[in-house]
């Protein structure tokens, strides 16, 4: 009995199933590379959870009191701010606040003014009606 076509037929059945494993082999390798990128990509939103939630307990609330006015922030500054718009009725610059408070017309102390305005507008206290321009909220 020759036995040579049966071998060749059983070493093209061995060839076939040697290239399907080492394909499997392949396709095993990049999607366990991806993943242990989909790992990674998941410790780091853990990480990156657990550092806001960690921050988001230092910064502070803006508290309303029960009359619906919102608190101020902490600074000496802010119930002066109020004070002078209070005394007028129109709109306000961040120099009339300024002129009005003593301090020296130097861009830097006009700016911070205009930050501290532009939070009271944040809070919900004064409004910017025109750019620059701001007065109190009815």
């Amino acid at each position: 009995m020759n036995l040579n076509p049966l071998l060749q037929a059983l070493d093209l059945q061995e060839d076939a199933a040697r290239a399907l494993a080492d394909d499997l082999r392949t396709q095993i390798d990049v999607l366990q590379s991806r993943l242990r990128e989909a790992e990674l990509r998941l410790e780091h939103l853990a990480i990156t959870r657990t550092t806001i939630t960690g921050l988001a307990d230092r910064i502070p609330v803006q508290t309303v009191d029960p009359a619906g006015s919102p608190e101020l922030p902490e600074h000496p500054d802010y119930p002066r701010i109020l004070a002078v718009f209070n005394a007028t009725t129109g709109p306000l610059r961040a120099r009339d606040i300024c002129q009005a408070l003593d301090f020296e017309l130097l861009p830097k102390y006009v700016e911070r003014t205009r930050a501290k305005m532009k939070r009271l507008v944040t809070i919900g206290i004064l409004i910017e009606a025109e750019l620059g321009t701001f007065s109190k909220k009815q």
